[in-house]
């Protein structure tokens, strides 16, 4: 089985997080199959579930010696299926696999498992690790919990990168603001303070912040930015509304702290004059970011060969708390699109280069 034919085996599996659709499949029937097949492929297997029903699978080769250890990271849980037609059917048109999952990132997972198996089978001096997690579309609680049990010289994290070696992702901070008011008839307005006009000076210095944000440009990720991205208040049509509550999200760039992100909120908040508004931090990420002469580094670049690209991606993900663990980290992965979107499709093409650089890796690195 190649990785084209194990991915569409993997789209074919419903692994929607429940965390994001309340009694959805979760990661339980994937990580079976996962662990049966890597068993058959005469891997190790582990799997590790501290959070109830939501396994992550570890794989691991076991015909290695001594030498440096590769992660290969992935993660087994989708979003919802939204207006997806047929999101567990892998329909195949041309180079396109489509299906729920498909790009994001079930190809990756798939090229991570053949490339574990091509080198065990081959002469391999260290170890390859296959870390299959669950939850990396909600709170990461997978790769958190492997990483208990797992250590490596490198890692490489095979979401979808366009087949582009991504040496650094942004971060995020999600904020909470909320703006006080009191509450009055509406016939008598002046007896009260409406929240939600009092949230109009908020947006506005936003907006500046955003502007402003522009000024600082990382070379592979462009700019931090911002957006408001929920906002609820009031009570019903004729009240006087005494509360707004504004929820934030900021994406950070390398070197950029949580800390920074509190302190420009609190900044701006007090140049609302008239305006009484708390904020709070409900969710941090940080961003990631790999030298470009890291040793992983130059084995992907060669095992790509000519034409290979260093860049950057614009999403968060578990590489994030790879590196922080102290694991030199790439992302690599193959091209497609519409991830979270209600068309979804991953290059079969990009697959299979994407499963034999990640071998070729392996064999080069793990010396």
């Amino acid at each position: 089985m190649n990785a084209a034919e194990l991915l569409a085996r993997l789209v074919a599996i419903d692994s929607v997080n429940p965390s994001l659709v309340p009694g959805a499949a979760g990661e339980t029937r994937i990580a079976e199959y996962v662990a049966e097949w890597a068993r058959s492929a005469g891997l190790s297997v582990r799997v590790v579930e501290e959070t109830a029903g939501r396994p992550s699978v570890i794989v691991r080769t076991n015909r290695g010696g001594p030498g440096r250890s590769l992660l290969l990271g992935g993660h087994l849980d989708t979003v919802g299926f939204g207006e997806m037609a047929d999101p567990l059917r892998p329909r195949i048109d041309g180079d396109r696999l489509y299906g729920r999952g498909g790009y994001d990132m079930k190809a990756g997972l798939a090229a991570a498992l053949v490339a574990c198996r091509e080198a065990n089978n081959g002469e391999l001096a260290g170890e390859v690790i296959v870390a299959a997690v669950a939850d990396e579309e909600h709170a990461s609680l997978g790769v958190q919990e492997v990483l208990r049990h797992v250590r490596a010289d490198a890692a490489i994290v095979c979401e979808p990168t366009e087949l582009v070696v991504a040496t650094a992702h942004k971060g995020f901070v999600w904020t909470e603001i909320e703006v006080i008011g009191r509450a009055a008839h509406g016939s008598r307005p002046h007896l009260g303070e409406d929240a939600i006009m009092k949230t109009g000076p908020v947006l506005v210095e936003l907006d500046r912040l955003n502007q402003e944000l522009r000024v600082r440009q990382h070379p592979r990720l462009g700019p931090g930015t911002l957006h408001a991205s929920l906002i609820t208040g009031g009570r019903e049509e004729s009240t006087v509304p005494d509360r707004c509550l504004l929820t934030v999200e900021r994406r950070t760039l390398p070197g950029e702290t949580v800390a920074e992100v509190e302190r420009d909120v609190a900044d701006l908040l007090a140049r609302c004059t008239g305006v009484r508004a708390t904020s709070r931090t409900t969710l941090a990420r940080e961003p990631f970011e790999t030298p470009d002469d890291s040793a992983i580094v130059g084995a992907v670049l060669s095992a790509l060969g000519e034409g290979a690209e260093l860049g950057g991606v614009s999403y968060w993900a578990d590489s994030a708390f790879i590196s922080a663990a102290g694991i030199p980290t790439v992302l690599f992965g193959p091209g497609g699109d519409g991830a979270h979107a209600a068309v979804e499709w991953v290059s079969l093409t990009d697959t299979l280069v994407c499963a034999r650089v990640l071998a070729d890796t392996a064999r080069a690195f793990c010396r």
